[in-house]
């Protein structure tokens, strides 16, 4: 989830169909907090190395989703979580003729009753972000990939936030189950990427 993420894709003149319909239904509810068009396009090349499942946590309308759904094989399962109702009922309507697609109105939790994934976006206004939220090694396959986006770049070592070290991103950067870096993807836009280890 991005202030003014749904912005940053509506002066992109080339984009997946699905995506565009994504933002579209983002702009009628007036959701300004869909993911950077700089971070869709990294969830779309990283869903094509997916070969089993993907799961999303924060789908708001569907803009993350769609980047994910647009680079992912087929036969790829993808699941999405989304607390809002009427984002979820929404969204559910944009993907419903997509049988690989499930998306479940509920807190970003239940996400963990449809482990293990290839690739987990954890995103969304929750908690997930916070070390300890969601166990890698429960959660991913060996060599499976997490990403926790909206960061701002990384300036200094330890990183902080608001005067204190940075105990969300330390907490993924350092977790021993994983192999994880920070992308800067926009002077002011970073994500974390990490593999499970084997």
């Amino acid at each position: 989830m991005s202030n003014r993420g749904t912005d940053s894709h509506t002066t992109e003149a080339h984009l997946p169909d699905l995506v565009s319909a994504a933002v579209a239904l983002a702009v009628e509810l007036d959701f300004p907090n869909s993911c950077r068009i700089e971070q869709g396009r990294l969830l779309h090349a990283l869903a094509a190395g997916a070969s089993g499942r993907i799961g999303e946590t924060g789908t708001g309308c569907g803009v993350g989703l769609a980047w994910l759904v647009s680079g992912a094989r087929p036969g790829v399962r993808v699941v999405s979580v989304e607390r809002d109702a009427e984002r979820a009922e929404r969204a559910g309507k944009l993907f419903a003729e997509m049988p690989d697609v499930t998306i479940i109105r509920a807190d970003w939790t239940a996400i963990n009753d449809h482990g293990p994934f290839d690739l987990l976006v954890v995103d969304g206004g929750g908690n997930g972000k916070k070390g300890g939220a969601v166990d890698p090694e429960r959660m991913l396959t060996p060599g499976g990939v997490l990403v926790i986006d909206d960061f701002t770049p990384l300036r200094e070592w330890p990183p902080t936030h608001e005067g204190a070290p940075d105990r969300a991103r330390l907490s993924w950067l350092e977790h021993p189950a994983l192999l994880a870096t920070e992308i800067r993807l926009a002077p002011d836009l970073s994500t974390v990427v990490a593999v499970r280890r084997p």
